[in-house]
């Protein structure tokens, strides 16, 4: 288990007092919860196994707002491992991240799938509970063993045949405001295979897709009621030897000129509690709306 540094109260969040002009806008959760509903009947139907549904925030930004300030307390109110802020042309995307979607190194690649989360309790006391609750939870369990899976078989696309192991098994990561199960699938990249194969190969990552991937991105285009852009998408490093780490755009904001976006997502499985999903979605968004003095 994994205990990253928390920030859980507003005061970590006074430095973004008047960072916003107006509020911020969550879109309508009722359209969330109609989306699950329907992607249950799908999965009923034998359509997909599993979808990543995903909901969105905006608000827009003063004059005065610095991304380099936002980064500075989105690591404090939501710190993560796979952090990141890059500036291009008239855009930036601020990142901090909990999954990997590939490292290559060494002629090792490898991918740490997230699947399984709970929110973090009020009461420290319960955090060791709530931790059991979730690495015990069937729903949870079946859908981590599922994405393994779908990770294993994308990962077998570019390895060594024999090389692919899960050589981390569901383990609970523990965040400021979430708990996830995690594992760690690696393998022996075949020698041939570029750093472009490597992510083709891996991209987008399966655990904000679904089951089966293609399927589901078809679903998500038709359901979630703007396009995600950035989100669910990578940001890392490419080295010139062929070296390659590589983030899933999750706990991340877009900001385009005074235009401040983010999304967050859950799972949804055939016996998916649809107020429960758009709760998750809440938690996994909250540190971001800390960051900004939400």
């Amino acid at each position: 288990r994994t205990d990253v540094a928390t920030c859980r109260g507003h005061s970590c969040s006074t430095s973004a007092a008047g960072r916003l002009v107006g509020g911020i806008v969550e879109s309508e959760p009722s359209a969330f919860l109609t989306a699950v509903h329907e992607i249950r009947r799908r999965i009923a139907r034998g359509d997909v196994y599993q979808v990543n549904l995903a909901r969105h925030w905006r608000a827009t930004l003063s004059s005065s707002a610095l991304t380099a300030d936002i980064y500075r307390d989105l690591l404090r109110t939501n710190p993560a491992p796979y952090a990141g802020i890059a500036t291009l042309d008239d855009w930036t995307l601020i990142s901090s991240s909990p999954e990997r979607l590939v490292r290559s190194r060494g002629g090792v690649v490898e991918t740490r799938p997230i699947a399984g989360t709970r929110p973090t309790a009020d009461d420290p006391a319960l955090e060791e509970v709530e931790r059991r609750d979730l690495l015990a939870n069937p729903k949870e369990r079946a859908e981590h063993i599922m994405l393994i899976d779908l990770e294993r078989n994308d990962l077998g696309r570019v390895s060594q045949p024999g090389s692919v192991e899960v050589d981390e098994f569901m383990v609970v990561e523990s965040y400021a405001h979430v708990h996830h199960i995690v594992s760690n699938v690696r393998g022996r990249l075949r020698p041939e295979v570029s750093p472009g194969e490597l992510i083709a190969a891996m991209f987008p990552g399966g655990t904000i897709t679904g089951c089966p991937k293609v399927r589901c991105m078809e679903i998500i285009g038709e359901l979630e009621a703007a396009p995600r852009g950035p989100y669910t998408g990578s940001m890392g490093y490419l080295n010139r030897d062929g070296s390659c780490d590589l983030n899933i755009l999750i706990r991340s904001f877009l900001v385009q000129d005074r235009a401040l976006s983010f999304a967050a997502g859950s799972g949804i499985v055939a016996d998916s509690d649809p107020a429960r999903e758009l709760d998750e979605t809440r938690a996994k968004a909250k540190g971001l709306l800390l960051a900004l003095g939400a």
